[in-house]
């Protein structure tokens, strides 16, 4: 990788930091503030957002007839999560640990804190809880899946990739084979510290 990569992925790291910095300010704005594991909030604001609570009844009489047909569609899918996220989970427990690779913590992808949400009823509980297990595990296997790629193969699609996982940046160019043999061992390296980086 270039020196003019490197810096262009350090300024994205810092901005990447500063964004997360100003996510925690205007949390603070909203009259909340982090307690370990989860948001509380003041009395007052407890009231003002269950006043926002929409009954159950009204909720479904509410809905659009096509968003109640083609729910179980939605909900159908949560075997093929359930499988997908244990799969992964096995994968990473046994190649990870051969490859000294370190795992990835699937309680920092799998998030569950909306339903403690006062605004929301019974069935939006569900359906966020819901969501939040679907793009966890999702989230969570993409990083399986970055640190699998950056141990076996580490080097940039000739194509522009949309979506690309934070690592693939500091792939090797597609066709630079001599970058490529020399900077396997840096790659695959630097997942044993990805720990003492973050």
């Amino acid at each position: 990788m270039s020196k003019k990569t490197q810096e262009i992925v350090s300024r994205i790291r810092d901005l990447e930091g500063e964004l997360e910095k100003q996510a925690k300010l205007e949390k603070g704005r909203l009259n909340k503030r982090l307690a370990e594991g989860g948001a509380e909030f003041d009395q007052e604001m407890l009231r003002l957002q269950r006043s926002l609570r929409v009954g159950i009844f009204t909720y479904l009489r509410q809905a659009q007839i096509l968003n109640i047909l083609t729910a179980p569609f939605i909900y159908g899918l949560i075997f093929s999560f359930v499988f997908l996220d244990l799969s992964v989970t096995i994968y990473q427990a046994i190649c990870f640990r051969a490859y000294k690779i370190d795992r990835v913590r699937r309680s920092d992808y799998l998030i569950f804190d909306r339903q403690k949400l006062p605004y929301l009823n019974l069935i939006e509980k569900i359906n966020c809880t819901y969501c939040s297990y679907a793009n966890g595990v999702i989230a969570y296997v993409r990083e399986v899946a970055a640190r699998t790629e950056q141990y076996w193969c580490p080097i940039k699609h000739a194509q522009r990739r949309h979506g690309a996982h934070a690592r693939y940046r500091l792939f090797e160019e597609y066709g630079d084979g001599d970058n490529y043999r020399s900077g396997l061992a840096e790659h695959r390296d630097a997942l044993d510290h990805d720990k003492k980086a973050e």
